[in-house]
């Protein structure tokens, strides 16, 4: 009985294993290049509800995502779009838009740390986004 709880558990994770990967795999990473500054959850550099982002999402400290201007909209990156940006660890996700003003810009949400946001500053950096492989 107990050899073949095991089998089962093992088959189990191998295939999810399996789907795992074939899901990676079904990702395209594009890349551009924007200007990226920082915000962080203060009234002020947002609204009156300063962790409620565009989408509706509620940002909180410590989450990795982005702000996005309007016209990456148009090339794919939409809201929750996988995002990775050359220099810093890890993948953001898309959770915000920026004010119609901005082009070719994301924001880098800095939780409340408003001098983390400050030393960033702005700079020209390299993203990479994911896309869903074509068909």
């Amino acid at each position: 009985m107990d050899k073949a709880i095991i089998t089962i558990l093992f088959g189990f994770l191998l295939f999810s294993c399996k789907r795992q990967n074939e899901k990676k795999e079904d990702l395209v990473w594009k890349s551009i290049e924007v200007i990226a500054s920082a915000y962080n959850s203060v009234s002020y550099q947002t609204s009156n509800e300063p962790n409620i982002a565009a989408w509706g999402d509620t940002l909180k400290p410590g989450m990795k995502c982005i702000a996005v201007s309007r016209d990456l909209l148009t090339i794919g990156i939409n809201h929750n779009t996988k995002v990775k940006i050359n220099g810093l660890d890890g993948i953001y996700l898309v959770k915000d838009k920026m004010n119609k003003r901005w082009e070719n810009k994301i924001d880098i949400y800095m939780g409340e740390n408003i001098k983390n946001a400050r030393e960033w500053g702005t700079k020209k950096v390299t993203m990479q986004y994911a896309m869903r492989r074509e068909e």
